[in-house]
C-alpha cells in the first residue's frame, strides 16, 4: 500500500496526553522538530522523587527542538478539565491538527489481585480518557486539514492468553483500541484518521523498568515508536485511518532498513511485547 505523505508537521497543532515522559515526551520532541505546536498535556508539573521529566521540562525540550510548546497539567479523567485544556490549546493555536492518546495505567495482576479502585483507574485513564479527548477534540479536528488521532494501544487479539493473568487490564488496552476501530469507521467521511500503534518489543519507559526489569536492558528506545508515530501522522488521513500498527513495520515498510539503533543494548536479542502473537 502506498500512502500520499504530508510534507512535514511545521505548524501543525499537536495534542499528545501523559507527554511528560516516555514514549510520549519522544513524540512531541520528533514533532516538534518539524517546527509543530505542543500541546504537553500530563499530571506531573512538579518532579518526582523517582520519575524523570514534567511538563514544564518538555516544554523546554520542544522549544529547543524546534517547535512551540504549550505545557498543561492535566488529569484526563475530569471531564471539565479536559474541555477547557484542549479550548486553552485551540485558542493558543489556533485549532487542533492531533490528538495523541498515550496516557495509560497498568496493572498486571489477576482478577483476585486487582481492587476495583485499581479496576476503575484502568477504565478511567485508558479507555474513558481515550473516548473522552477525542470527543473534546473533535470538533476541532473535523475543521483541521490533516487531522488524526493515534491511540497507543494494541491490535485487538480475543486470544486467551492475552486475557487470563490480567483480564482488567486487558479490558482497559482493547477499550482504547475498539475506539480507533468504532471511531475511524465513523467519522472516515469526513476525513479524520484514526489509527492505533503499539510496539512489537518491550520500550525502555517507567513502567517497562517497574512491570518488566528483566526486560529494560532487552528493549528498545521510546524514539523508535516517535518515528513511527510520525510516520503515519504525516500520512494522508483520508488514506490511512482504521489501522492497528506494529511500530517496526510502519519503518519497515516506510524508510528505516537498520532498528539496530533503536536497541536499548544492541545485539542483545530483543524482548517481545505483549498482546502480540
Amino acid at each position: 500500500m502506498v500512502l500520499k505523505s504530508m510534507a512535514n508537521l511545521k505548524n501543525r497543532t499537536i495534542l499528545i496526553t501523559g507527554a511528560s515522559r516516555g514514549i510520549g515526551r519522544a513524540i512531541a520532541l520528533r514533532c516538534a522538530a518539524d517546527g509543530a505546536n505542543i500541546v504537553i498535556a500530563a499530571k506531573t508539573s512538579e518532579p518526582h522523587p523517582k520519575l524523570t521529566g514534567t511538563i514544564h521540562s518538555v516544554a523546554e525540550e520542544v522549544q529547543a527542538a524546534g517547535g512551540r510548546a504549550l505545557p498543561i497539567q492535566l488529569d484526563i479523567r475530569e471531564e471539565e478539565a479536559v474541555f477547557a485544556a484542549v479550548k486553552q490549546a485551540a485558542d493558543t493555536f489556533g485549532g487542533i491538527d492531533v490528538l495523541v492518546n498515550n496516557a495509560s495505567a497498568i496493572s498486571l495482576t489477576g482478577t483476585l489481585a486487582t481492587p476495583m479502585k485499581r479496576y476503575d483507574l484502568m477504565q478511567d485513564i485508558n479507555t474513558r480518557g481515550t473516548y473522552l479527548c477525542s470527543q473534546a477534540c473533535l470538533p476541532y479536528l473535523l475543521k483541521a486539514e490533516n487531522p488524526h488521532i493515534l491511540t497507543l494501544s494494541p491490535p485487538l487479539n480475543l486470544n486467551p492468553r492475552w486475557f487470563a493473568p490480567h483480564v482488567a487490564y486487558t479490558i482497559a488496552k482493547y477499550g482504547m483500541s475498539m475506539c480507533t476501530l468504532g471511531m475511524a469507521a465513523e467519522f472516515a467521511k469526513q476525513g479524520v484518521a484514526v489509527n492505533s500503534l503499539w510496539p512489537r518489543t518491550t520500550i525502555a519507559t517507567a513502567a517497562v523498568e517497574m512491570f518488566f526489569p528483566d526486560a529494560l536492558k532487552a528493549s528498545r528506545k521510546p524514539e523508535i515508536m516517535a518515528d513511527a508515530a510520525y510516520w503515519i501522522l504525516t500520512q494522508d488521513s483520508r488514506s490511512c485511518t482504521g489501522n492497528f500498527f506494529i511500530d517496526e513495520s510502519v519503518l519497515r515498510n516506510a524508510w528505516v532498513t537498520d532498528l539496530e539503533p533503536y536497541a536499548v543494548t544492541p545485539g542483545l536479542p530483543l524482548a517481545s511485547d505483549i498482546f502480540l502473537d
